[in-house]
């Protein structure tokens, strides 16, 4: 490990739970442990054993400290009982403690081994505030795209609230019956419960992997849905910016029909395509409005080249956007997105 990562300061959280020894459960802190010589004869520094990051209980219980480290000897992550005897372990050598793989049960742990989760900010502190842009836009204009391409190449994180409604009814989450129900009948969610899951999405995004910036995608798609937002985020918060897409009809035709050919969407054809732009028109226009009106809306002309219109987003959120984000070089895949590089031949 290079001097320069030893020097970053620890300011990460992890919480344990589920363990078969409840003792171990609970938050850990970056360690405040004096510096001392570990078990290879490495001598550690405040925040830090064996050169990784390392932590202490919360409570202060553990005979140990720190009570979640790292072993050269064994080449493992460990985490100990609160009398110092070290009961689950994850043999690995990367820099951070594993979140995505199930922990060895020790010579003094119990089953089942506990699940770890990395925070990035005091899970007993208030969330930090998220930095949230508006992506609206009539069907057709490339909203997913370009949302797509500003996560991938800019960090920027992308959610969609179809998805979102999606993947809580799939998981059986506490409104998912409720939400089936409604989505059945062809009737819109409650702003309660969607608003209520981006901000739940949110949190666990910024407290799980500390990015901030979040694209909402085709959100708010109504006046009302709008109000749910204040009603959940409170009307004190600052109105965030909108990116508004515009496209002459007639193009957004001639695309959804040839977006038709390989998306399997079925509602790409110009059937649903005017009804869908009539709903736009009646309900997210004037929000849109609403947006112009307090100068917190970007349009873009969404008929130029894609390269264009990407380069127009690429301003619009330089101002957030990480300047080690926005000097990556693009990735195949965004070339493919922008029509830079062909798409693979499928194979029949």
């Amino acid at each position: 490990m290079t001097e320069s990562f030893e020097l970053v300061p620890n300011t990460l959280y992890i919480e344990v739970s589920g363990a078969g020894l409840p003792e171990v459960d609970g938050l850990f802190v970056p360690s405040t442990a004096p510096p001392a010589e570990s078990e290879s004869g490495t001598v550690s520094t405040l925040g830090y054993w064996n050169g990784k990051l390392a932590w202490d209980r919360a409570d202060g219980k553990s005979a140990r400290s720190p009570a979640l480290s790292y072993s050269n000897t064994y080449k493992s992550w460990r985490i100990c009982r609160l009398d110092g005897h070290l009961a689950y372990d994850a043999t690995c050598d990367e820099e951070l403690p594993p979140t995505d793989r199930e922990w060895h049960v020790y010579k003094k742990g119990v089953a089942p081994a506990p699940q770890v989760v990395l925070h990035h900010f005091d899970p007993r502190e208030p969330c930090p505030p998220p930095n949230v842009v508006f992506v609206l836009g009539g069907p057709g204009t490339g909203k997913g795209t370009m949302c797509e391409l500003a996560e991938s190449q800019l960090g920027w994180t992308h959610l969609s609230m179809g998805d979102l409604l999606r993947e809580e009814r799939e998981a059986g989450g506490p409104t998912a019956a409720e939400i089936e129900k409604i989505m059945t009948a062809g009737k819109l969610v409650p702003n309660e419960i969607t608003v209520t899951l981006l901000k739940n999405a949110m949190e666990h995004l910024t407290r799980t992997t500390g990015k901030r910036n979040f694209l909402l995608d085709g959100f708010p798609r109504s006046l009302d849905n709008l109000e749910g937002w204040y009603e959940i985020f409170g009307r004190e918060t600052e109105l965030p910016k909108m990116l508004y897409l515009t496209c002459p009809k007639e193009v957004l035709e001639k695309r959804i029909l040839a977006r038709s050919k390989y998306s399997g969407r079925s509602d790409d054809n110009v059937e649903s395509m005017k009804l869908r732009f009539d709903t736009f028109q009646a309900e997210t226009l004037p929000t849109v409005e609403l947006f112009r009106s307090k100068n917190k809306c970007a349009e873009i002309d969404a008929s130029k080249a894609r390269q264009t219109v990407y380069e127009l987003i690429v301003g619009h959120l330089a101002e957030y956007t990480d300047e080690n984000h926005a000097a990556k070089p693009l990735t195949e895949r965004a070339e493919m997105l922008l029509g830079l590089r062909p798409w693979p031949e499928k194979k029949i």
